[in-house]
């Protein structure tokens, strides 16, 4: 059976990426959410012209006749109407944030004057119009678009959202997802596992990864029992809109999973990948029925650790990002640090452990013991993707980088 490259099996989980829909939540609860509409200014940014120094507001005209003793008439406080010059030959307080008052249009800060029985006097040779004065409309014109749709929102963008009144905002649906672990060998965390069993770890590591998507994903175990299997599988099928295996899709006596959702519908889309670890990877989908608006999306990643991690970084991320309308391009590169030899003709997903020099990222390989070696992720940073077809790499090599850190 010939196996579907790396590059391959990306282009083909690309090509299935689904939208959720849109729904709308507060604005203070969408960080890590996308965006789906267009945020515009609905006023000139800023609304007035507003006083970026605390001193004094005068005419220029004044001060240029030579005047540099101003009577004080009042104070502009920041957050107050906007106040008038009465007398040209006068000056108003002004602080940090307040509209400038009408008939001034410049403000001359404290430091470089002096106040004494109400007149302030200036210690200043020259001034310039709207000196210390942030201009009505100067960032944005109202109408402009502010942030464009299908951005990633971050706490910057919750300032925006504030400041034009927008209390909810249009953001993709996330997908519902149900993680599935698999294998009589499996206990619960909390449980002391016997000698041939080991606890439920795949399931919690993919949550994480999830998690880190702003996906709260559901989780199950299932016994290695093909009508067990297939009675679950079926519900989560009508339940969910993508399903997350651990375990069960290589070639042993128990490895159900691929037959159970062929018998289910599950169109095979890929089985196998020209990689190691996570060589037994498939992915495929349910279509659409006149119940469900997207199609039932599967990726069922093989049960070692490392193969279940390093495959949803390279799999599962892309086709979320694209689903939910984020260009997804992972141009990061490292530098290998020494020389590396792997021979079989596979791409190989190198862990290794970065480090920054001269402004170069520098990945020295982690030596580990296969991809059921869980813990020799901790001492990792990411993956270095070398590519298939040959065997010697060469320390000073760039290569492709995904890191998890």
């Amino acid at each position: 059976m010939e196996l579907t490259t790396v590059k391959d099996a990306l282009n083909i989980i690309l090509n299935n990426s689904e939208n959720f829909g849109i729904e709308e939540v507060d604005f203070i609860n969408s960080v890590g959410r996308v965006l789906k509409e267009n945020i515009v200014a609905d006023r000139d940014f800023p609304p007035f012209n507003r006083v970026s120094m605390d001193g004094i507001a005068i005419s220029s005209e004044a001060f240029n006749k030579g005047q540099r003793a101003f009577k004080i008439e009042g104070i502009q406080a920041a957050g107050s109407p906007q106040l008038t010059l009465k007398n040209p030959a006068n000056c108003i307080e002004a602080m940090t944030g307040a509209v400038l008052p009408n008939n001034t249009d410049v403000v001359i800060q404290y430091e470089l004057l002096e106040i004494k029985n109400g007149i302030a006097t200036v210690h200043l040779d020259a001034v310039k119009s709207f000196q210390n004065v942030h201009l009505k409309g100067l960032d944005r014109k109202e109408k402009d678009v502010l942030i464009v749709k299908n951005t990633l929102i971050s706490a910057a963008e919750i300032g925006v959202f504030a400041t034009v009144g927008k209390s909810t905002i249009k953001v993709a649906k996330q997908p519902k997802v149900m993680i599935v672990s698999t294998g009589n060998e499996l206990v619960e965390v909390a449980k002391i596992p016997a000698e041939h069993q080991i606890r439920r770890s795949n399931v919690f590591t993919l949550v994480s990864l999830l998690e880190k998507l702003h996906i709260k994903a559901d989780t199950a175990h299932i016994l290695d029992d093909k009508k067990t299997l297939e009675t679950k599988i079926a519900s989560f099928l009508n339940n969910y809109d993508v399903l997350l295996f651990s375990g069960a899709v290589s070639k042993g006596k128990f490895d159900f999973i691929p037959e159970v959702l062929a018998n289910l519908g599950v169109e095979k889309l890929f089985h196998k990948v020209k990689q190691r670890p996570g060589k037994p990877f498939w992915f495929g989908k349910k279509a659409i029925t006149k119940q469900d608006k997207n199609n039932k999306i599967v990726f069922a990643f093989p049960g070692n650790p490392v193969s279940t991690f390093v495959s949803c970084l390279k799999y599962f991320y892309p086709w979320y990002y694209k689903s939910v309308g984020l260009s997804f391009e992972n141009n990061k590169q490292g530098i290998l640090s020494e020389d590396f030899y792997f021979k079989p003709n596979l791409t190989y997903f190198l862990q290794v452990k970065l480090a920054q020099n001269e402004g170069k990222l520098y990945a020295t390989p982690i030596a580990g013991k296969g991809s059921g070696d869980l813990a020799n992720l901790v001492d990792s940073d990411a993956f270095l993707e070398l590519p298939d077809n040959r065997s010697n790499f060469i320390k000073g090599e760039v290569f492709p980088l995904i890191n998890y850190r």
